[in-house]
């Protein structure tokens, strides 16, 4: 399997759980790792993980976000089930009978179900026809809950985080399917970046820096703590697949434009040079209903050029696929963007 460092980096990230809000544990993983290839990562005051890869020259910075989809405990119902609130934006279709975890404040864990007030077609006559909408779903703990005492006694409470199963399954085929690959898969290119220069002993052309953000799927997540000398920012999140779109998941995809107006055309036509001198796979397309971290830096009022690429992703903010090509061209057009 082409490049098995991304693939193992990928599913050890995505079974970390990290809802907006929750990034702790996959922030000092992250950190770990950087550590591991020789680098020195610090954190910025509101948690993001930032490091120098080296180079001289036009400084860009590459982002990623290591924030997911999740959800929050909303209250505790007196037949022993649990209301939520969204972390993100997701359909409820494609979170019904997923497996899930509460994280008390004490730290303990508690496994469950996400699922319909409706779920047997054997019990409620509206289990296929209820409306698949927040107030209609509810998490089933697997603890013997009767009541919202028990699951007060517990440590179950309001504003307990959420995060939901990652169902991480690497094919013979070479297709990656997991949730959370937005923006896990982008995350995992970032360190491939990090340890190709180091084992490949890669020169850069211009000075890089690597910026994991931990709020961007709630949508301030690179609104701080960009390198003050930035020049360039480029978002390494997941590539839209679906529709009339030209993404696919064996490509890396370059943004033209998404919700918030057109990224900035001297970058977009740099990278699809830089893959067009390489051969590697790419595609250029629009996203309708997309946004990113290099969105949340120019509304910030960083002045720099800005970029998004990232590897084709199938259903996207559902249960999500890739494939290890999409991967590997994204690491490839960053390595040769990175290093000339």
């Amino acid at each position: 399997m082409k490049n098995s460092y991304l693939t193992k980096i990928l599913e050890e990230l995505v079974q970390i759980p990290s809802p907006s809000g929750f990034t702790s544990d996959v922030t000092s993983f992250i950190v770990a790792e950087l550590q591991h290839w020789g680098y020195k990562p610090w954190q910025s005051r509101k948690g993001s993980c930032v490091v120098s890869l080296g180079g001289d020259g036009s400084p860009l910075v590459l982002n990623a976000h290591v924030d997911t989809l999740g959800a929050m405990v909303k209250s505790l119902k007196v037949t022993g089930r649990v209301e939520f609130t969204c972390i993100g934006r997701f359909t409820m279709f494609s979170v019904e009978g997923e497996n899930c975890r509460v994280h008390t404040q004490t730290g303990e864990t508690f496994t469950g179900t996400i699922q319909s007030t409706s779920p047997s077609v054997h019990v409620f006559d509206d289990a296929a026809t209820k409306e698949r909408r927040l107030k209609n779903m509810e998490i089933r703990l697997d603890e013997v809950v009767k009541s919202k005492e028990d699951l007060q006694s517990l440590g179950v409470e309001p504003g307990n985080f959420v995060s939901i199963d990652p169902r991480f399954m690497l094919t013979p085929s070479g297709f990656v399917k997991s949730r959370h690959l937005d923006d896990k898969a982008g995350v995992a290119v970032l360190l491939d970046l990090a340890r190709r220069l180091r084992e490949e002993n890669l020169a850069l052309e211009r000075k890089v820096y690597l910026f994991f953000s931990i709020y961007e799927e709630v949508g301030h997540g690179a609104s701080s703590g960009i390198p003050e000398d930035a020049e360039e920012v480029i978002s390494v999140d997941m590539g839209a697949v679906g529709d009339t779109l030209e993404t696919s998941e064996y490509v890396v995809s370059i943004c033209a434009k998404d919700s918030g107006g057109p990224y900035d055309a001297r970058v977009v036509r740099a990278l699809v040079d830089t893959a067009k001198k390489h051969s590697i796979d790419y595609s250029v397309d629009i996203y309708p209903f997309y946004g990113s971290d290099a969105g949340a830096s120019l509304r910030a009022g960083y002045d720099v050029r800005f970029g998004l690429i990232g590897p084709g992703v199938e259903a996207s903010h559902a249960y999500e696929r890739t494939h290890v090509y999409a991967l590997s061209n994204t690491s490839d057009l960053l390595v040769h963007y990175a290093s000339g």
